[in-house]
């Protein structure tokens, strides 16, 4: 979220964030890193979340039809299908966190959750650096694991219930698919480069010397 902090009120847990952060960026100064912000706009991401439910849909649903030769909404139980919604919105962090979780110090110690005022966006942080490898990894699963395989899991048993949810996962993933296009957009010839997520906005920093 690309704001000025002096825009909203810091929760309690972002602001010992900060200082944990601010604690880190020291050090990695006095180790002769330079900073350079990777963050987005949560209200950019959320425009774009709507503009992808589209293509999403199309192509969900297009090869549904090529697969099965049926298209539509029959047999989608919409109360079963919003109470996995928010169980899946859960597990969509759950999943940033035990992915990130493997490449730090203190494994699930070093990982946070929490919701995203005012946007009220859930989001999950890690709070220590990560190689460029992990940090993507961490960020891509839960498109991968809920999003692209549910659909594909929805068309091969001829599921509305599952490709539906499978749509919406991918588009849930829409602020994760911005900050790894704009990772894979930063180049650095720096030696030592590691990513590390904002404290206090979506996204992430880069260090690097």
């Amino acid at each position: 979220m690309k704001k000025d902090k002096k825009e909203r009120q810091l929760s309690g847990a972002e602001k010992k964030r900060l200082e944990r952060f601010e604690k880190i960026l020291s050090k990695m100064e006095q180790s002769g890193y330079t900073r350079h912000e990777l963050t987005i706009d949560i209200g950019k991401a959320n425009v774009f979340a709507i503009v992808l439910l589209v293509p999403l849909f199309l192509i969900g649903y297009g090869l549904n039809y090529l697969v099965n030769h049926r298209i539509g909404f029959l047999g989608i139980n919409w109360l079963i299908f919003f109470v996995a919604f928010v169980v899946l919105i859960v597990i969509h962090e759950l999943i940033h966190g035990v992915c990130w979780s493997f490449f730090t110090p203190h494994h699930f110690k070093d990982i946070e959750f929490g919701i995203m005022k005012p946007s009220m966006n859930p989001y999950c942080t890690c709070l220590e650096p990560l190689k460029k490898e992990a940090y993507i990894f961490g960020t891509v699963m839960p498109l991968v694991l809920l999003g692209i395989l549910s659909m594909i899991a929805g068309i091969a048993v001829n599921n509305s219930n599952i490709l539906i949810l499978g749509i919406i996962m991918a588009d849930s993933a829409a602020g994760d698919i911005m900050i790894i296009w704009k990772l894979l957009r930063y180049k650095s010839d720096a030696g030592e480069v590691v990513y590390m997520d904002h404290p206090t906005e979506a996204g992430g920093v880069v260090f690097e010397r």
